[in-house]
């Protein structure tokens, strides 16, 4: 029997991996509805294959181009409303939320709301409200299912394993690409230096997150929430080669690891076919060729930004969705070259010294901490 999924954020890096999961397994899964944002050639071809009822767009102009192309054979909503749509779609047993940026936090809200499962590839929903999520999705008995490969991997490692037992969590990183360089060099650095990640082909927005390891802050600050660690128990190692994807550390001193070629289509699948598993054609890791795997702890001087994610979940309440919204603002002003790449780490660590903190914040006062903290990093970049 098909399980019948929705994704938000189909025309991006998760999104076409995960339908070239779908594509592959045409038996097992059913696409009810699809959210896209400007991409539109893509997104209709993306309609003609997997025929969904529902898709959603940016704007007015792009639903119209779509209308035009497919008239009623699809239902076509824009924005906001249409993303909120794709994630409660009546038929979705999983959505997989792939869209960038906190725009993934009221979409994912809705379909727990309507008790849909949720396969994770946006993890500024749990930055910014992890106790929300977490909160709904146990009052709804809601599955949150990682699908970064960190994650993933943890959560592999974790399974029949009582969490008493769990010593610490180790999240690897690439390192990105700089992590070899020195701050003068990164001083330097174009948009194009950090855009070229040596391991993973990632949107434009990730990329330039894992240049600043905020991508990997990022991440502690969602294994925080996704497993219930705390932060003292969670540690970062820089991995280059990408092979061991994570580790769990367990009270008797054994470390669990899992390891695979890296390919995101892996753990996407093992997302939506939890709790069972699926043969894939996917490219297998071969250790033989592999032959070397190194480790080292990253270099918080040289990449303040993971030590910015840390404090900001330490200190928790407002602080995390503050950090990640002007983070967003900064890594989009780095993208248009209007500043420079270590000008990311000013932007945030200034927004976050200006920031009140609000204790265990409801909703609007996230939604409102969310668009302070981007008022106030674009007036900080511009004095730069």
């Amino acid at each position: 029997m098909s399980r019948t999924i929705t994704i938000l954020g189909s025309t991006g890096s998760i999104g076409t991996s995960t339908l070239d999961v779908v594509a592959g397994n045409p038996e097992e899964y059913r696409v009810a509805a699809l959210a896209a944002g400007n991409n539109l050639d893509l997104l209709c071809r993306q309609i003609e294959q997997f025929r969904p009822e529902l898709v959603s767009v940016a704007t007015e102009e792009g639903a119209q181009a779509v209308k035009s192309r497919f008239g009623s054979s699809v239902e076509v909503l824009v924005g906001q409303e249409g993303l909120v749509a794709v994630a409660t779609h009546e038929a979705a047993e999983v959505v997989v939320t792939a869209v960038v940026g906190a725009a993934g936090l009221l979409p994912t809200l809705e379909a727990l709301k309507k008790g849909k499962h949720i396969a994770l590839a946006n993890k500024e929903t749990l930055v910014a409200a992890g106790h929300l999520v977490t909160d709904l999705a146990k009052h709804k008995g809601c599955a949150l299912l990682p699908v970064d490969s960190e994650h993933s991997a943890i959560f592999q490692c974790l399974n029949g394993e009582r969490r008493s037992d769990v010593e610490r969590i180790l999240v690897t990183a690439s390192g990105g690409p700089f992590r070899d360089k020195t701050r003068e060099e990164m001083a330097q650095a174009t948009l194009q230096n950090a855009l070229n990640h040596p391991n993973w082909a990632m949107g434009a927005k990730i990329t330039i997150d894992s240049a600043t390891l905020m991508n990997k802050g990022l991440e502690v600050i969602e294994a925080h929430w996704l497993f219930d660690m705390p932060y003292d128990q969670i540690d970062v190692l820089v991995h280059p080669e990408s092979v061991v994807h994570s580790l769990v550390e367990f009270v008797d001193g054994s470390i669990m690891a899992q390891l695979g070629a890296p390919d995101m289509r892996v753990p996407i699948q093992y997302a939506l076919t939890y709790p069972t598993r699926r043969p894939a054609q996917y490219k297998r890791l071969n250790l033989l060729e592999a032959s070397s795997l190194h480790f080292r702890a990253p270099d918080l001087d040289r990449f303040p930004c993971l030590r910015y994610a840390y404090d900001a979940g330490r200190i928790g309440g407002s602080m995390p969705a503050v950090l990640n919204a002007a983070n967003e603002v900064a890594n989009a002003l780095f993208r248009d070259e209007r500043i420079s790449f270590l000008d990311i780490e000013r932007v945030n660590a200034t927004v976050m010294e200006r920031h009140d903190v609000l204790g265990n914040p409801s909703l609007e006062d996230i939604l409102s901490a969310d668009a302070w903290a981007r008022a106030t990093a674009r007036e900080v970049a511009q004095k730069l």
